[in-house]
């Protein structure tokens, strides 16, 4: 399994990052292309993407592969 996909917002614009890196892997002017290229990796490394809001807290995530959670949805 890969690493995490986390949607930050980054210097006035959003940053997709894999969880544990200093540096952002791509930069975006929008959320909703960030989300998708977050998504894309994620699907790729069987991981998570996770969709953070201006505030930092987690506003939306999806899991590809693996779901340790026994709950369909």
């Amino acid at each position: 399994m890969g690493k995490n996909q986390h949607v930050v917002a980054h210097d006035g614009g959003w940053a997709v990052k894999a969880e544990g890196a200093q540096e952002p892997t791509a930069r975006f002017k929008t959320q909703g292309e960030a989300w998708e290229k977050a998504k894309a990796i994620a699907r790729k490394e069987r991981s998570e993407a996770l969709l953070h809001g201006k505030d930092g807290l987690i506003r939306a995530r999806n899991t590809y592969g693996y779901d340790p959670r026994r709950i369909k949805g």
